[in-house]
């Protein structure tokens, strides 16, 4: 009976994907998806995989839904569903892939949220007033970087006028050169920072790394305090990339700069890039 109870077929998956070489991004974000699935089976009284149809699946997804989770974040979710019945069956733990005939929750993928020039300034002169913040902001809006990414950023991988970014889930390793004005924001936060022996770049007023919440936080607070609505701190890689191509930069270079994988993920930018020099001209702004 325990080959069909699902925590352990969850940790035999989750072996599985170890032993394939997938990143720990992919395996940890799996786990947390098919460990709140089975939290929602065990409430319902469901523990072998067997008993599990397609009906619990969709009260699953329509569940996370209720909960106010995006149904971006739900379909999400349910790939992970399927990948692991998929798993199930070719390992012939199951018949019958129930998670095939649930459909994905419809969305509609918003655009990229660019700043304006105003938005773009009033962000960097509010930072300012800190040094930490001044330089997250400035790695973040010159660079184009993740936030997981400038989490993961040690000091040695300050290089000159050169950022070295590590492998981050599935964003290649890469290296992006930095103007002055961001090489003098890291080389104010260092002085204000002192002689911490942390060898992350960012840090707590405690000398521990600042996580990926915390920087959100940071982020999030200049957003309120500048009156920038419906902003994430992504939208600081979308407003870099924009940036680049209205200054005529190639896609390809961008591409390399930000470590996009295809090309057609940078050349998406393009329609809104036009959109936004459209609205210039017609302000009279160029």
């Amino acid at each position: 009976m325990d080959n069909f109870l699902l925590p352990s077929l969850v940790e035999k998956f989750i072996a599985y994907l170890k032993s394939q070489g997938k990143s720990i991004f992919t395996i940890v974000a799996y786990k947390k998806d098919l460990e709140q699935f089975s939290g929602y089976l065990t409430s319902k009284e469901i523990n072998d995989i067997r008993e599990v149809k397609k009906d619990h699946i969709e009260g699953f997804i329509n569940k996370l839904i209720t909960d106010n989770y995006t149904k971006k974040s739900a379909s999400r979710k349910l790939n992970s569903i399927r990948t692991f019945f998929r798993y199930l069956k070719n390992e012939q733990v199951i018949e019958q892939n129930p998670s095939l005939d649930v459909s994905h929750p419809k969305y509609v993928q918003s655009p990229a949220r660019i700043f304006s020039k105003l938005e773009y300034r009033a962000l960097r002169d509010f930072a300012k007033e800190d040094p930490r913040t001044y330089a997250l902001v400035e790695v973040l809006l010159q660079t184009g970087v993740k936030i997981g990414e400038l989490a993961n950023l040690c000091v040695s991988d300050v290089k000159d006028s050169v950022l070295y970014i590590q492998v981050y889930g599935k964003t290649p390793q890469r290296d992006v050169p930095l103007n002055k004005a961001v090489k003098k924001a890291i080389d104010e936060y260092l002085k204000v920072r002192g002689d911490s022996k942390e060898v992350h770049l960012f840090i707590t007023r405690t000398g521990r790394p600042l996580l990926i919440r915390n920087i959100r936080q940071i982020i999030t607070r200049c957003f309120r305090e500048v009156g920038i609505e419906n902003a994430t701190v992504n939208d600081l890689r979308n407003t870099f990339i924009a940036h680049q191509l209205m200054n005529g930069t190639s896609v390809e270079y961008i591409a390399k700069l930000v470590g996009h994988r295809r090309l057609s993920s940078t050349e998406r930018f393009l329609n809104l890039v036009k959109e936004e020099t459209y609205k210039k001209e017609k302000l009279g702004e160029l």
